[in-house]
């Protein structure tokens, strides 16, 4: 695994397109050695109801938590996310020269004996990876 989580406050509905910035974080991730193709989780919520900084409601925001199993090094975590979240970067720039966004991600280590898993993605991918 590797699951994208992403949470953005309503008002970017119309802003931006979630469902190519899903696509832009599954393709980017499918690159990185360190995250399994058939464990690739991408999915995004938007969030109803905010409240941000000094209360303007034009503020919006982008948080993208990354959870993957323990066991990769720091340094491998880090270019990770740097990857990832440059893609984040790169697909808000746009919609951030006229609307207020804030965006952020973290990336977090699940504890593989606490977090069962079971799926059959793998039997039905073309390269069978």
């Amino acid at each position: 695994m590797p699951h994208f989580q992403i949470e953005y406050s309503a008002n970017l509905e119309g802003a931006l397109d979630m469902t190519a910035l899903c696509e832009a974080l599954r393709a980017e991730a499918a690159q990185i050695d360190t995250f399994p193709t058939a464990g690739i989780r991408v999915r995004a919520v938007r969030v109803d109801h905010v409240a941000m900084a000094d209360g303007n409601p034009a503020h919006g925001f982008i948080d993208l938590s990354i959870r993957l199993r323990a066991g990769r090094s720091l340094a491998v975590k880090k270019d990770a996310t740097a990857r990832i979240f440059a893609v984040l970067c790169d697909f808000a720039r746009s919609a951030m020269e006229s609307r207020p966004i804030a965006l952020s991600a973290e990336m977090r280590d699940i504890d593989a004996e606490l977090s069962p898993k079971f799926g059959n993605i793998r039997d039905h991918l073309e390269d069978k990876a």
